[in-house]
């Protein structure tokens, strides 16, 4: 099942077109890398997916959801079912990871509190953070941070996840072990786009992959490895 289908879709940032006649399928379990230069797309395209920026021209289905007639009210339904991971974490600074994620549940229908703990309790354990919940954003590190977002990101048990960088801020270790957690919620069944301009995650994390290029979204998958030489302009 194909959770994103898009046909003859064109991407807009504000007025300008950044994407033109973009035709991808993404479906269920998919790993998908989105990779290009800054200015190509690639956050403009995830941002279609959560309805941040409108689809005005062509076909665009995510989930059950046609994002050509989508209304603003209905973006919260929406976004209930996707998992979204931001680059700058977005964590609510005042209050302690356990109630971060306590808040996103009860803002998406949680009541019973028993069933928060239990939640609460079991992505946290997921994402290496279990001993965490009562410490506040700043008291962790970057990865640590990063490893919150991933749990308020699957608290709903998410089929697809949109990942906006994830390790844009992190160093390559703590990069390549984020990468690594999100390989294995999606073997766990949900589907993975991410944006990333590391292209040594990739090499070493094999996914599909679409490039950003030219007002183009290209699957380049099965295309031989990236010339060492050519890194610095694909960044």
């Amino acid at each position: 099942m194909n959770l994103i289908d898009y046909k003859g879709v064109n991407v807009y940032q504000e007025s300008q077109l950044v994407l033109q006649d973009v035709n991808v399928k993404i479906g269920e379990g998919e790993f998908v890398y989105l990779t290009g230069k800054v200015g190509t797309g690639k956050s403009s395209f995830l941002k279609t997916l959560y309805g941040e920026i409108p689809v005005k021209e062509g076909e665009a289905k995510v989930m059950d959801y046609d994002m050509t007639e989508l209304k603003r009210r209905h973006l919260p339904e929406l976004r209930k079912k996707l998992g979204i991971i931001f680059q700058d974490f977005q964590l609510l600074t005042d209050r302690t990871v356990d109630a971060n994620l306590r808040f996103v549940l009860k803002a998406t229908g949680w009541k019973n509190k028993v069933d928060i703990n239990q939640r609460i309790s079991d992505v946290l354990e997921l994402v290496g953070m279990s001993t965490k919940g009562y410490k506040m954003p700043s008291e962790l590190s970057g990865g640590e941070q990063q490893r919150i977002v991933i749990a308020r990101a699957i608290l709903n048990r998410p089929k697809l996840i949109l990942a906006d960088e994830p390790t844009g801020n992190l160093d390559a270790e703590t990069g390549r072990q984020i990468v690594e957690l999100l390989r294995q919620i999606c073997k766990a069944g949900s589907t993975v786009v991410m944006i990333t301009h590391n292209l040594n995650l990739i090499e070493e994390f094999p996914g599909r992959q679409l490039l950003c290029e030219n007002h183009q979204l290209t699957d380049v998958t099965m295309e031989e490895p990236v010339d060492e030489n050519t890194v610095d302009e694909i960044d």
